[in-house]
């Protein structure tokens, strides 16, 4: 394996439901992801602006590319209603062959599925 992080999930958290739809479709429709579990609801705990707040949120898990997260942190901002959204990646380190090359081949521009 080589030092180089080549495959990404991309962790977003958004307010609702619709907002998930909106954000999963926009990023599948331009293939910036090759999948997008919604997990929900979630309870998120955070400072913001000198407090503690919580709120219930829905968690995106999006395969991507690292060559793709660019576009699809622009994309997801886009449709944000959060004025600082989470936008983060975690490498993936492993995993099955035939799955990270499909994750790759999904979410090549050229890719027709």
């Amino acid at each position: 394996m080589s030092g180089v992080v080549e495959l990404l999930e991309v962790h977003v958290t958004v307010p609702d439901r619709d907002e998930a739809e909106r954000i999963c479709s926009a990023v599948m429709a331009q293939r910036l992801a090759a999948a997008v579990q919604v997990v929900a609801p979630i309870t998120s705990v955070y400072w913001w602006r000198g407090e503690v707040n919580r709120a219930e949120e829905w968690l995106l898990f999006m395969k991507t590319t690292a060559e793709r997260f660019d576009e699809l942190a622009v994309c997801v901002r886009e449709l944000h209603s959060y004025e600082v959204p989470q936008i983060v990646a975690v490498p993936l380190v492993a995993g099955t062959a035939d799955y990270l090359e499909w994750i790759r081949r999904e979410t090549s521009p050229e890719s027709d599925g």
